[in-house]
C-alpha cells in the first residue's frame, strides 16, 4: 500500500515562481520559434521559382510550408 503524506506547512501545489519561470521559458521558446520560422520564410522567398518547384512548393505556398499547414498534395512529397 502506498501512503502519501504532506509535511506541515508545505503545500503540494507548485509555487507561483515555478509557474512564472515556466511561462517565461514558454514565451522565450515561442519567440525563438517565431524568429526561426520568419528566417525560413525569408530564405525560401529568396529562391527562384525553379528552385522552389524542385522542392515541391510554389511561391504562394512558402508560409504554409514553413508554418506546417500542408495541403494533402504537398505532404506526399515530403
Amino acid at each position: 500500500m502506498t501512503t502519501i503524506s504532506q509535511t506541515a506547512g508545505r503545500s503540494l501545489r507548485p509555487s507561483s515562481s515555478g509557474g512564472f519561470f515556466s511561462a517565461l521559458a514558454h514565451a522565450a521558446s515561442a519567440l525563438f520559434d517565431r524568429i526561426e520560422r520568419r528566417s525560413a520564410v525569408k530564405t525560401l522567398s529568396e529562391l527562384d521559382d525553379r528552385a522552389l518547384r524542385d522542392i515541391g512548393i510554389t511561391r504562394s505556398q512558402i508560409e504554409d510550408a514553413v508554418y506546417g499547414q500542408f495541403k494533402a498534395e504537398l505532404s506526399r512529397y515530403l
